[in-house]
């Protein structure tokens, strides 16, 4: 055996250790913020395919439930072909759901709660009653006559928000039928069901009408870090 080898010593290890503790310190904030940043992008991105679909939904009258010939607004499970249409446009299948869909088809499968998964965000679906009350879209959808005809014919809001605060995402988003996109951070506005009675964007309890309430916080959760504003990206 050579004993002029020689291992590497205490300090020498001890040093190495700190290097990579230092790099570490560094990179993996980085990483997750990059992450976070990733998830409200990719959430973003998917309330305007969630505007562009609705807006094809209706306009294309893929519903008409009174038959008065105005198209009305949908839900996931609607607009991706998922659900038995209550009054079937010529587009519809011999079964009866829409074909070709509007919305990507992994939106029929939806959580107990009525909630879409998507990249470390959850996404719903509110519809007004007829006293424009917004009601959740059910797992199933909305096959029930809760939601009011006439009332959807001009109303709808969708809220995408993170399935794991400061792990998936900071940023909870609100779109509605007049296309933009709000943003808000809330620490109590996380993991599913954190969005049910789907006036959290509204200035007034219990109703989806009126403009969006930018720049206030009136029915969101305790734990507010930042207002309603208009997302600029």
């Amino acid at each position: 055996m050579n004993r002029s080898q020689k291992g590497f010593t205490l300090i020498e290890l001890m040093i190495v250790i700190a290097i990579i503790a230092i790099i570490a310190a560094i990179a993996i904030p980085n990483l997750l913020s990059a992450r976070l940043a990733s998830n409200e992008t990719a959430a973003i991105a998917t309330l305007r395919q969630i505007i562009a679909s609705e807006s094809q939904f209706q306009q294309g009258a893929r519903v008409d439930e009174d038959a008065d010939g105005v198209g009305e607004y949908g839900g996931f499970v609607d607009m991706s072909g998922g659900l038995v249409l209550r009054v079937g446009p010529v587009n519809a299948s011999p079964t009866g759901r829409l074909t070709p869909s509007v919305l990507n088809q992994s939106f029929q499968t939806l959580n107990a709660t009525g909630e879409a998964t998507r990249t470390g965000y959850f996404f719903r679906i509110f519809l007004p009653d007829s006293t424009m009350a917004p009601v959740g879209e059910p797992q199933l959808g909305f096959t029930s006559s809760v939601v009011d005809a006439d009332a959807r014919e001009t109303t709808w809001c969708a809220y995408g928000w993170p399935a794991n605060y400061n792990q998936s995402g900071n940023r909870t988003f609100f779109t509605h039928q007049g296309g933009d996109i709000l943003q808000c951070e809330s620490t109590g506005l996380t993991a599913s069901g954190a969005i049910t009675t789907g006036d959290e964007a509204f200035p007034t309890a219990g109703t989806m009408t009126g403009q969006p309430d930018v720049g206030g916080q009136t029915n969101l959760p305790a734990q507010v870090v930042a207002n309603w504003t208009v997302v600029s990206q």
